[in-house]
């Protein structure tokens, strides 16, 4: 009897960008915390020409209980993450009856990459591209060193 070939079971993802708004916290009814949030992930490559391109990709994040709760206070529009997690699917009905398939990351983990916690008010956002741009590469050199702070 011939053995089967079985293909592993991988389901795992890791991305960093930054917030395209402010999260959304809400609890469930059985009052467990969830958050929603969607982000800008920023890839460069140069073209046929060898002009530099920019390419972004939208991705949604939902995080459960103390996951939510850590990102409560630390999020907010513009912020810069480093998620690791799995894709989820799920239907949702929409208005017109329709049903529409959603794919997001379900996070494992959060890696909150802004240096200082968000602020309410609204300052200078010059240079935040190039800030976030060399945070985002900071938070992934030290993933793949497996140096980063886990949550």
């Amino acid at each position: 009897m011939a053995k089967e070939f079985k293909i592993p079971e991988l389901n795992s993802v890791v991305i960093v960008g930054n917030l395209t708004k402010d999260p959304v916290f809400r609890q469930t009814t059985k009052g467990t915390p969830v958050v929603n949030f969607t982000i800008a992930s920023n890839r460069r490559f140069r073209d046929s020409k060898r002009q530099w391109k920019e390419d972004v990709c939208f991705v949604g994040v939902v995080a459960w209980n103390k996951l939510a709760e850590s990102c409560r206070g630390r999020l907010k529009k513009s912020s810069a993450v480093l998620v690791e997690g799995e894709l989820q699917s799920r239907n949702l009905k929409s208005p017109d009856g329709r049903t529409r398939t959603v794919v997001e990351i379900k996070a494992r983990r959060i890696q909150f990459l802004d240096r200082r916690p968000p602020t309410t008010t609204s300052g200078n956002n010059e240079g935040q591209a190039s800030s976030s741009q060399s945070q985002q590469t900071d938070a992934l050199n030290k993933y793949l060193s497996n140096e980063g702070p886990k949550i």
